[in-house]
């Protein structure tokens, strides 16, 4: 059996805790002892993957934020008010809980803490059993190690490989190439770009694999962002979730039903 990816989680899942597990990297929610949301520094926030491709306006969510926010009602307002069907907020909901846990639950030498009783503004959508989100964690990791075993990839500047010069790709890889300047950090990437930052993550470690982009030196990745700075508030538009992405979610779903 493999060990768990934060033996704290799995008691605080056994004791059927309610509150906020705080770890270096981002916070991850707990009612019952099952995951209702994660945030992390690293991964764009459930608002931006629903203004994606005019899902709803940033404006929409704002107000949301505003009028439901203090009652921990946030996604059940906008489901009730018709801007955001059930079904599309718990596959969005699923794929920022997925997204921000897999940068929450990474390894770190720093204090995990929980807060009891802590509930987060955006309030329940589908709770996940902890089990899949450490599965699911460990997966991401395993998938990124194939692709390219790299780590220092993931957090330092992106800069493009001077042998890019006159080679074919894609509109998708030319949008993040164009963005990778030697100072933009996959995370800061994803979020002007409005993707998942998972999603991001693997295509910079194909074109690092492809010779597309600089692997640097581990000791070259800067130190991340602290669980403060976890933003809460109105971020750009993303693109949709991949066609991949959305059969996993929806499988996992299925799984908590």
């Amino acid at each position: 059996m493999r060990a768990a990816v934060s033996p704290m989680l799995v008691r605080l899942a056994d004791e059927r805790a309610t509150g906020a597990l705080v770890r270096d990297h981002g916070v991850l929610y707990l009612a019952d002892g099952q995951v209702v949301h994660a945030e992390s520094p690293e991964a764009p926030g459930l608002d931006v993957l629903l203004t994606a491709s005019g899902r709803l306006r940033p404006d929409s969510w704002a107000e949301a934020v505003a009028r439901a926010g203090a009652r921990h009602e946030v996604a059940r307002f906008l489901v009730d008010s018709g801007q955001v069907p059930g079904g599309e907020l718990e596959i969005c909901h699923l794929a920022a809980v997925f997204d921000a846990a897999f940068f929450a639950l990474a390894p770190t030498s720093g204090p995990t803490r929980f807060r009891y009783g802590v509930v987060h503004w955006i309030g329940r959508v589908r709770p996940v059993p902890t089990r899949v989100v450490e599965r699911e964690a460990r997966r991401r990791s395993t998938l990124l190690n194939a692709v390219w075993p790299h780590p220092a990839v993931d957090t330092a500047p992106v800069a493009r490989s001077r042998h890019l010069t006159g080679r074919a790709v894609s509109p998708r890889r030319r949008s993040l190439l164009d963005l990778a300047d030697g100072v933009r950090t996959p995370s800061a990437i994803a979020r002007e770009l409005g993707r998942p930052a998972f999603n991001t993550l693997i295509e910079i470690r194909r074109l690092a694999a492809e010779g597309l982009i600089g692997t640097p030196e581990e000791s070259a990745a800067p130190a991340a962002p602290p669980v403060n700075a976890v933003r809460t508030g109105v971020q750009e538009p993303s693109s949709a979730l991949d066609s991949a992405m959305l059969r996993r979610l929806r499988d996992a779903l299925e799984a908590t039903l």
